[in-house]
């Protein structure tokens, strides 16, 4: 029985998409300020839009199916607090604190201005309107793109999205070195842009996204208090602009695709509550979804989390319980061999919350926290 029921959901999964995003967006067709548009989001949805990337923005578009609406409103309100971020504000990836790593010359940042570049080694605050060349970052290739050609920091993060990912980001002080060796091989004597920029915005739902897509010269804070964000729908599709948060407009949510549930349950109790309260337990078939979990994990109050992740004694082998084959493998080192101790407990998978965050195999009656996805494939 075991057997054929493995096989159907192999079959299932020849025939499903193993496309996953980490969240889906809901258009509103209401017109509410910026505040009673994030209340309606958190009251049906998660919250009003958070953007992770380029991507992120065709999907929200998509959404919005008025061909008269003009913008609407995202999750992005400015605060009192300005900090440092990347360009590549996609927190998937970055791992640990490694998004936070800074080296700064000595007695910088010293100046109230908000880009800042590489020169010699050493990162310095620089004014955004002067012209540097830069370096990009290929996510294709994973490799880093020089570009000699001077422009403004907000040109050269234009044409590094246009052409490759992004303005480069500096993870550790192995890139860093790595970058410097570029713009010593290419002689470039004054400086180069590197992706950080200071700002004072924050993401309703408290997200890391340091994401930014502004039209030319905006955020502007025509009359100090613009301080909420809409995306352009029409003209300057995608783009963004600062507008006074009174304004009744319509406006986008999110909804998570993942959710950590923080109780201690067993592997088949988990399982039941995801069916139940969202559509199935995480699997995770691909390094994207894989980071998405780990980001989710840290927050766990058990040293391990469930995933939709089983074994089966009879084949010796390890599935998702979606039907999705086990492609894309993260396992602990003596975990997931597939010759597990059939004499025990049914063996399931879950994630380690701390550490590197591998794949474990355990007994399915532990009591864990556990990840439930909202959307079927």
């Amino acid at each position: 029985m075991e057997r054929k029921t493995f096989i159907t959901l192999i079959l299932s999964a020849v025939f499903s998409s193993s496309a996953c995003v980490p969240r889906q967006y809901h258009f509103v067709n209401q017109n509410l300020n910026w505040t009673e548009a994030q209340r309606y989001c958190r009251e049906n949805y998660t919250d009003l839009a958070t953007i992770d990337n380029m991507n992120n923005i065709e999907e929200l578009l998509k959404n919005v199916n008025d061909d008269q609406i003009q913008y609407v409103w995202i999750g992005l309100q400015k605060t009192d607090s300005d900090k440092w971020k990347w360009s590549l504000g996609d927190p998937a990836f970055y791992t640990g604190n490694n998004s936070q790593y800074r080296n700064w010359a000595q007695g910088q940042p010293n100046d109230n201005v908000d880009c800042s570049n590489m020169n010699p080694g050493q990162w310095n605050d620089y004014p955004c309107n002067k012209s540097l060349p830069f370096i990009c970052y290929n996510g294709s290739s994973k490799g880093y793109i020089p570009v000699l050609q001077t422009m403004t920091w907000r040109d050269a993060q234009n044409y590094c999205r246009e052409n490759h990912t992004d303005l480069v980001s500096v993870r550790n002080q192995t890139e860093n070195q790595q970058i410097e060796k570029i713009r010593n091989d290419k002689h470039i004597k004054d400086g180069v842009w590197i992706g950080l920029f200071r700002d004072s915005w924050e993401w309703s739902d408290q997200s890391d996204s340091s994401f930014r897509n502004w039209r030319p010269n905006i955020p502007d804070n025509v009359g100090g208090n613009e301080n909420c964000a809409v995306v352009w729908v029409k003209s300057d599709r995608g783009q963004w602009d600062d507008w006074k948060c009174d304004i009744k407009t319509q406006f986008v949510c999110h909804e998570d695709k993942l959710v950590l549930v923080q109780q201690n349950l067993s592997w088949n109790e988990a399982l039941k509550y995801c069916r139940e309260n969202h559509v199935d337990l995480v699997s995770v078939h691909s390094e994207q979804i894989q980071r998405q979990v780990m980001e989710l994990t840290r927050k766990a109050s058990t040293a391990e989390v469930w995933l939709g992740l089983r074994h089966s004694c009879t084949l010796g082998i390890w599935f998702w319980v979606n039907g999705e084959i086990l492609c894309y493998q993260n396992w602990a080192a003596g975990h997931g061999t597939g010759v597990e101790n059939c004499s025990d407990a049914v063996r399931v998978g879950a994630v380690q919350s701390g550490g590197d965050q591998r794949w474990v195999s355990l007994p399915q009656t532990d009591k864990l926290n556990f990840i439930c996805t909202n959307y079927g494939e």
